[in-house]
């Protein structure tokens, strides 16, 4: 990952959902950019993990219910920056990349960036996560009109657009949702290449066939949801 620079452009929050990421915490903390607010969402770690992370300078907010919605939506709702970013906690992503991601929403490039994976290396991508989210991308677009490659969890908005979405999926529908809404408001939803590395340790969601199956299903239910009105529209 990049060593943290001294920050020039806008500042942001950088939401980071954890469970049971004790591992790679270190690494992903010492990548944010200088300046920049940790939030640790911990959702039921019993590694350490919250510890670790307040022991590294995070801000570290506890989600007692289960699923990475719960997670992603309480860390929204504790920043405080105009820009949140959101990125895996688990070593895969480079929060270091995300500067650049809130300059292209600050300077009116897109009002959601989201950064598709591009896999370095065997291992950093699982056949069966890919054929998720492929067979996701395509719905996606017979939904939306959309044509993103990718439904990445590295991602930057503004704050009041994202809080301005009414988000209620508290599961592995949560990222989708953002998306879909944002596309329904008008908003401009773009994507941007980034590294995709090995995790550390064992994926809750894409580390088996039956887990990206799972979170495919929560996100079929998010496709069948009819358009909602939102604060957020352009």
């Amino acid at each position: 990952m990049t060593a943290p620079s001294d920050t020039y452009g806008p500042r942001a929050d950088i939401v980071l959902p954890c469970l049971n990421e004790a591992g790679a915490l270190p690494g992903v903390l010492a990548a944010v950019p200088r300046g920049w607010r940790a939030i640790v969402v911990d959702n039921g770690s019993t590694d350490g993990s919250a510890e670790l992370a307040r022991s590294l300078g995070a801000t570290v907010v506890r989600e007692p219910r289960r699923g990475f919605g719960a997670a992603c939506q309480a860390g929204l709702l504790a920043a405080e920056a105009e820009f949140v970013c959101f990125c895996d906690c688990d070593g895969s992503l480079d929060p270091g990349l995300l500067p650049g991601f809130v300059s292209r929403v600050a300077e009116g490039e897109s009002d959601l960036l989201l950064g598709r994976r591009r896999p370095q290396g065997r291992g950093s991508w699982p056949l069966h996560a890919r054929a998720g989210n492929a067979v996701l991308s395509r719905m996606l677009r017979r939904r939306t009109g959309l044509r993103l490659r990718d439904l990445g969890p590295m991602r930057a908005a503004r704050r009041a657009d994202l809080l301005a979405l009414d988000l209620t999926d508290r599961r592995s529908g949560y990222p989708l949702q953002m998306v879909v809404r944002a596309t329904d408001a008008g908003l401009r939803v773009t994507e941007t290449d980034v590294p995709y590395l090995a995790r550390t340790g064992k994926s809750k969601v894409t580390g088996t066939w039956r887990g990206t199956w799972q979170a495919v299903r929560d996100m079929r239910a998010v496709l069948a949801e009819p358009p909602v009105r939102t604060g957020a529209t352009r």
